[in-house]
């Protein structure tokens, strides 16, 4: 595999002379003006034009079937959200700064989604902000500076979340008060009989809660106080990994018992994507004291937040001023406002979860007779298949990565994800059905047989 700065999934510039006279120029261009730090997707780049629903469309016309892009949350150029922002963009676009409803009313409705004790928002523009504003309030909450990660996380780009992304490579060097914890041990994939119960959420909790303990104690005894542990609530960059649900609740009284504030990264698993709850904490049965929110807020647009227990923000609130000038701002609210309208007109929770269900049954019946595919995770619309070398459980990235340029052969989109880049990311648009499963899974068994 060929040194991508250690993103998974990347287009080998080297190999640039192989494309089509057309497709050449515009990745010459690209590097010309952009620089080397922008890479694309995929062996073979596609030139995208054009999106709507779940689908994506190149420059000849073909469709693409979008099992990848989470930020259109509720599916590419939706209607509802293109008239609110067009509306609002030849109303009013102003900062928060200025008395008026719009930004109230969004967050009333926002905040009447998460649990009772969070009555807190507060506006970013992208995840990586969120992340970065959540760390300051934990930083002056707790007096500490002490942040325990997981092993291979992506928590975003500023200096302050980029320090705590391990996944970013060797390149990127973490914090000096950051110390990491290996992944949570995944459960079975699949809701159903066979699915673990409280004591093995209960057993897998304690384990974890144990290493984030050890953690803090390492911190302390280098002189640093602990301020927070921040995980993604899927576990997306460390290969996706929702269950057992309910293991993350021992973690919690762990960090709280240390002082510390416990912080859910909902970036990838809020809005509904996990089908079981419109945020991936409450699949764990658990409230933190921050959750951060990004651009699947806006359908694309850039809006971002933290959600917040007021008691945490209180006293940071009143000795430090926050302002953010396009955090907020009235078009992007129109567009996060129109996001929550969709989700709830069109039971885009509920299709997460029956078509989630849909997924990981198909991809199921797609491993059992592929031994390439080691193990299947997932929960409502995002879903983690695991490739290994033949006779064993060794991780095979290159396995995964070629399946997924299989795919992408033939117009189906995903990526790769993990330590070992070897675990396909389906990640697809809330309003992803049925039928595109199976289009999706035509796809994936027709890759494999070429293949392997």
């Amino acid at each position: 595999m060929p040194d991508t700065a250690y993103m998974v999934n990347a287009f080998d510039s080297e190999t640039a002379g192989s494309l089509d006279p057309e497709l050449r120029r515009i990745v010459e261009r690209r590097s010309r003006l952009l620089g080397p730090a922008y890479k694309l997707f995929y062996r073979h780049p596609v030139r995208i034009e054009r999106a709507q629903g779940v689908h994506l469309y190149d420059a000849d016309g073909q469709a693409y079937l979008d099992a990848y892009n989470n930020v259109p949350s509720v599916g590419h150029c939706h209607p509802h959200v293109v008239e609110a922002i067009v509306r609002q963009a030849a109303t009013l676009n102003t900062h928060t700064r200025y008395a008026n409803t719009e930004l109230l009313d969004y967050a009333e409705r926002l905040l009447a989604t998460f649990p009772a004790a969070i009555g807190h928002v507060m506006f970013t523009c992208t995840g990586s902000e969120a992340v970065d504003l959540a760390l300051r309030i934990a930083r002056f909450r707790t007096g500490g500076e002490g942040t325990i990660i997981t092993a291979n996380a992506y928590h975003g780009v500023t200096t302050a979340a980029a320090e705590i992304s391990p996944s970013l490579g060797p390149a990127v060097p973490l914090g000096r008060s950051v110390r990491t914890v290996a992944p949570p041990v995944p459960g079975p994939a699949a809701p159903g009989p066979a699915a673990p119960g409280p004591a093995a959420a209960g057993q897998a909790g304690q384990a974890f809660a144990t290493q984030v303990s050890a953690a803090i104690a390492d911190l302390r005894r280098h002189g640093i106080k602990f301020a927070a542990f921040i995980a993604d609530s899927l576990f997306s960059s460390d290969g996706i990994l929702p269950g057992p649900a309910g293991f993350l609740r021992p973690v919690v009284d762990t960090v709280h018992d240390a002082g510390g504030l416990y912080i859910a990264d909902e970036v990838q698993s809020g809005f509904a994507r996990t089908g079981d709850a419109m945020w991936g904490f409450q699949r764990h049965g658990i409230v933190p004291d921050l959750a951060v929110m990004g651009k699947p807020m806006g359908n694309g647009m850039p809006v971002a937040g933290v959600a917040a227990r007021p008691e945490v923000v209180e006293e940071f609130g009143r000795q430090i001023r926050y302002f953010n000038t396009f955090g907020g701002n009235s078009v992007c609210v129109a567009a996060a406002a129109a996001v929550l309208d969709v989700i709830e007109a069109e039971g885009l929770q509920e299709n997460a979860r029956a078509v989630g269900r849909h997924l990981l049954e198909t991809l199921q019946q797609i491993a059992d007779g592929t031994p390439r595919i080691n193990a299947i995770r997932g929960a409502g619309l995002y879903a983690g298949v695991d490739f290994v070398r033949p006779g064993s459980i060794e991780p095979d990235g290159d396995a995964a990565i070629a399946v997924v340029n299989g795919l992408r052969d033939r117009h189906v989109l995903i990526s790769a994800t993990g330590p070992h880049g070897h675990t396909l990311k389906i990640r697809p648009p809330l309003p992803f059905a049925r039928a595109h499963v199976d289009q999706l899974a035509a796809a994936l068994s027709d890759t494999l047989r070429a293949t392997f």
